[in-house]
Order: structure tokens, then sequence, then C-alpha cells
């Protein structure tokens, strides 16, 4: 049975320019933070799915409303 994967959108900030990146992570993992930001941060099964340059991030939000 696969994992269910929630989409997380990041506002990301280069050299002074804006883009957005959809990302997908274990939905069940965010619920033991408080933070979207911190579940990116230090979770080991999101750490194992991607890398987030946390300074470069503007904001992360769930797509769609998901929770």
């Amino acid at each position: 049975m696969s994992e269910k994967l929630a989409t997380v959108r990041l506002l990301l900030v280069d050299e002074g320019t804006f883009h957005h990146e959809e990302v997908q992570i274990p939905a069940g993992v965010m619920a033991g933070y408080d933070r979207l930001i911190d579940c990116l941060m230090e979770d080991p099964a999101v750490l194992k799915r991607l890398h987030v340059d946390v300074s470069r991030i503007c904001t992360a939000e769930l797509a769609n409303g998901e929770r």
C-alpha cells in the first residue's frame, strides 16, 4: 500500500527572483509539528524525499487546502 502524500507549495527567492515549486511529502508527518516549515526542515521522512534550502523559502503552504 502506498503512503498518502500531501502537496506543499513553496514560494522561493533566488537573487531577487521569486518562483513557486510544488513538492510532495508524506501526509502523516505533519501532525507532529506546529509549523509546516519545521516539518520540512526536521522530519526524517521528508528529508529522505527532498532537500530544501530553507534560507530561500518565503512561504510554505498546503496546496488545495489539504490537511
